[in-house]
């Protein structure tokens, strides 16, 4: 069984290990724990999540056309004020949005807040606050 000491582990492609850095480094405030000529190892709020240099496709397809489901990953807030400190900064840093925040599931049990960025290699990333702490699972 998972303890709170240990990491979700997380990897993903990235066309571009400078530009991935900017991104979740300087924009998100993740921390780099390491980096090699192929791979870029960031603490992404608590669990790690590993970047792989991968060939950039020839035409990278528009964020307005991604598809949202299934391939995506975040972090879902306990505190609404963590939701809204993140949303804040990604504002303030012009993150790329792939869709503003709104509300999901309003008028059950489930409803939340979520916002979704996307990075230079158009991996989508959501960011959830459930009001009933009890649907964060």
């Amino acid at each position: 069984m998972r303890e709170s000491r240990d990491v979700f582990h997380l990897a993903i492609p990235a066309y571009d290990l400078d530009e991935t850095v900017a991104f979740y480094v300087t924009k998100l405030g993740c921390k780099l724990a390491r980096r090699y000529e192929d791979r870029v190892t960031l603490d992404f709020f608590g669990d790690q999540l590993v970047c792989h240099l991968t060939p950039s496709p020839t035409e990278l397809t528009p964020m307005a056309e991604l598809p949202m489901y299934p391939r995506h990953f975040g972090v879902t807030f306990r505190e609404q004020v963590d939701f809204d400190s993140l949303y804040q900064l990604c504002r303030q840093r012009d993150v790329p949005l792939y869709s503003d925040v709104s509300l999901r599931f309003e008028g059950k049990v489930e409803v939340h807040q979520t916002f979704v960025a996307c990075d230079p290699s158009s991996n989508l990333i959501e960011f959830k606050h459930y009001v009933d702490h009890r649907m964060m699972y």
